[in-house]
């Protein structure tokens, strides 16, 4: 372990086991209902958690005209400029998923193919922000993959539509928008209703709820990954800027009241520096009430007794969605670190600009799943495939005899006898369990 001594520690004392077997409970039963009832489900579970009832949750095209016309100019082209950001990395991405064929022996053909899902359900959380951002790493990225049907869904906001998040479903190319949220959202999208097509996979972040019904919608439909709260991880060395590294900090922290932020610092400094700034800068927050008791509860100042490397390493035990690396030489954090959802080098670089505006897909691992896997990416929306063809008669002879006896190996006489017919057939290989068959050609 690395030597190293906390400023500050995490001081949450919610019981997590009770409260995910409560949210876990409600889900199952939300989801249990609207696989009986479809539509009808949908819409109370819509009217009881969101006050939604509208005539139809899904919005025509006159509508999505209309809600669009009322989005300020400014705002419509922020949005082109960021999904032509997105757009071009996940092209970019596509294009490093390569298709191929070889030829492994004479006449023996062996390939693999990357083919996107026909359907995907994109879930763009609201609740108390419009998370427009959203609508561009799921739709944008699953029409870069080749997606033929994306149906998208968001819920109202206080009973109000969030126009510029219809703007960056329908821009982005989503094919159906929903003004639906929440456990209905999702389960409607991947059990399907009679207004609701099913989906192939899920995409998208959401609130406790939603990434408890994915979680049991995993294996009726493909998921992007498992979400919790947001998180960020300062990795700092004595030249960083204390202010700088304590704006980064509650800028994630004003996701919600569980979001972790996390420093690991070389420099006692820079950390007690950072303390003083945040609680300066915490009562004028205006997300003050998610901000403070997220730093309060889940925040951690950590200082290292050693290098900047024994920094990375620690910093890797957390395997944290977002690190920012705000040291001399951020590269280093490339060839030392391997457990992060993303990184975020250098003074120039904020976790926010992936969040919002740099081009990356900001649907991260949480919760340590960064040790497994890693974003939303165009592969998410792609399935490889492989086919195999055999054109030579001595060649299929030959894995013929192989088959038979690795076949035999493993008792699957049935696999051997096919193996075994084609070396009888190309190569004349006695049958002993047939010998008078016959083969036609």
């Amino acid at each position: 372990m690395v030597p190293h001594r906390h400023l500050k520690e995490a001081s949450s004392t919610v019981d997590a086991a009770a409260t995910a077997a409560n949210v876990s409970d409600v889900v199952a039963g939300v989801i249990a209902d609207i696989r009986e009832r479809g539509d009808d489900a949908v819409r109370e579970y819509s009217a009881r958690f969101d006050n939604w009832s509208p005539p139809h949750f899904r919005l025509s095209a006159e509508e999505i005209d209309r809600i669009i016309r009322d989005v300020p100019g400014t705002v419509i082209d922020d949005i082109k400029t960021v999904q032509s950001n997105v757009r071009d990395f996940a092209q970019k991405q596509r294009d490093s998923v390569a298709d191929f064929e070889t030829e492994t022996l004479p006449g023996v053909f062996l390939g693999q193919r990357t083919v996107p899902v026909r359907a995907v359900g994109a879930y763009v959380p609201g609740g108390r922000y419009p998370l427009v951002a959203s609508a561009h790493m799921t739709v944008v990225t699953a029409k870069v993959a080749g997606v033929e049907h994306v149906t998208a869904c968001t819920p109202p906001i206080r009973g109000e539509i969030p126009a510029a998040t219809v703007a960056a479903m329908h821009l982005a190319g989503a094919d159906e928008i929903f003004l639906l949220g929440g456990v209905q959202a999702v389960a409607a999208m991947a059990l399907g209703t009679e207004s609701i097509t099913a989906v192939d996979v899920l995409a998208g972040p959401g609130n406790a709820y939603v990434a408890e019904a994915k979680r049991q919608l995993f294996g009726r439909v493909g998921i992007d990954l498992f979400a919790g709260p947001t998180e960020i991880l300062v990795v700092a060395d004595e030249k960083a800027d204390p202010f700088i590294v304590a704006v980064d900090l509650l800028s994630q922290a004003e996701h919600g009241p569980d979001s972790p932020a996390i420093l690991i610092t070389t420099s006692a400094e820079v950390a007690e520096k950072t303390v003083r700034h945040i609680e300066e800068l915490l009562p004028g927050m205006p997300t003050k009430d998610f901000a403070e008791p997220a730093w309060r509860n889940h925040g951690q100042i950590i200082v290292v007794d050693g290098s900047i490397d024994d920094a990375y390493r620690l910093a890797d035990t957390f395997a944290a969605e977002h690190v920012e690396i705000l040291t001399d030489a951020p590269r280093r954090a490339l060839e030392v670190m391997r457990d992060y959802g993303a990184l975020f080098l250098g003074e120039g670089t904020t976790v926010s600009y992936g969040d919002k505006v740099i081009g990356t897909n900001h649907t991260l691992p949480t919760r340590g799943a960064a040790r497994y896997t890693g974003g939303l990416w165009v592969g998410k929306y792609l399935k490889t495939v492989t086919y195999q063809e055999v054109t030579d008669r001595a060649s299929s002879a030959l894995l013929g005899e192989l088959c038979g006896r690795a076949s035999r190996v493993e008792k699957f006489e049935g696999h051997a006898r096919a193996g075994d017919v084609r070396a009888a057939k190309y190569n004349g290989t006695p049958l002993s369990w047939a010998p008078n068959a016959e083969f036609v050609g």
